[in-house]
């Protein structure tokens, strides 16, 4: 292990600069104090590293030796001290988000547009995926923040802020035209072509577990990865949508979709802000994440 750290700073300055004087006020010390820490060093070592001569001083075949390491070492601490102070005034920097496609298209989108105008130096990387594995990116460190829908397990480790309420709706095309406008019961969707989706995702497993609470169990008919694709296939009547109300309220507004209506209600849920407690945000992602706050607080 290097010890006197101080005494290699010195002598950096000093074959740096070639001088004692300039080096001294380079570090804004006396120049007997720049010629003890090399003597010093020299001792320390066991080796004569620089000589006076008319022009100041020189290194030695030693001083070169060991001043090749020496610059590159110190020039790498001062490149990273500037990396940092970039880091700080939000010139450079990273966050890296998890997120689904709901959530970032109906959520984190518009914050990351204005956090983007504001600090352009700042890269984002969004990793897409539903909300368990948002949550075990979390827990990992892979990402900074995650931004998830209800339903999840709660952690003690985990801090979660709800951001915004979102609404789960069944949808359907002109073959389904005899439902609209009739009030249903749940029990009707056992009967019906639903479009859902995927097991692996929150929204899949807080509609089947509201539906089982009124002993309804369905069976999909159709699978998929995204509500888009859900939303395109029900444009097709391919069947009953589930899917959550802002990917079909475009086609509803326009006529291309109805709602259907059921005598009971899907409890709305939300949109969460999820961080780990244990681990600390970087500046970029704790400025993007107040930037969000208070962004809902105008709202």
């Amino acid at each position: 292990m290097i010890s006197n750290l101080e005494y290699y700073k010195v002598f950096y300055y000093v074959a740096k600069l070639g001088s004692i004087t300039l080096a001294a006020k380079a570090l804004s010390v006396s120049q007997p104090a720049v010629s003890q820490s090399v003597k010093q060093l020299e001792q320390l070592l066991e080796v004569k590293l620089l000589y006076r001569n008319a022009k100041g001083v020189r290194l030695t075949k030693e001083g070169e030796a060991l001043f090749a390491y020496v610059e590159k070492g110190y020039e790498q601490i001062e490149l990273g001290v500037d990396r940092l102070k970039r880091m700080k005034n939000m010139e450079l920097g990273e966050i890296r988000i998890g997120a689904s496609d709901m959530t970032l298209k109906y959520f984190l989108l518009p914050y990351l547009e204005k956090f983007h105008d504001r600090f352009p130096g700042i890269k984002v990387t969004v990793t897409n995926a539903p909300t368990p594995e948002t949550m075990s990116f979390l827990k990992s460190g892979t990402i900074d923040f995650g931004v998830i829908s209800t339903p999840f397990e709660p952690s003690q480790e985990l801090e979660a802020l709800p951001v915004r309420e979102i609404e789960d709706i069944f949808v359907a095309g002109r073959r389904f035209l005899p439902y609209k406008n009739r009030m249903l019961d749940f029990h009707e969707l056992e009967k019906l072509p639903l479009i859902c989706l995927e097991q692996n995702t929150s929204t899949r497993s807080y509609i089947e577990r509201v539906l089982q609470s009124y002993g309804v169990h369905i069976s999909p008919e159709f699978e998929l990865a995204t509500s888009d694709i859900i939303v395109q296939f029900a444009l097709r009547s391919l069947g009953i949508g589930c899917v959550v109300r802002d990917f079909a309220q475009e086609y509803i507004d326009n006529g291309m979709l109805f709602e259907l209506r059921f005598n009971k209600m899907l409890p709305k849920r939300n949109f969460y802000v999820i961080t780990d407690k244990r681990v600390p945000l970087s500046k970029a992602a704790g400025n993007l994440l107040q930037l969000i706050y208070e962004e809902l607080k105008k709202e």
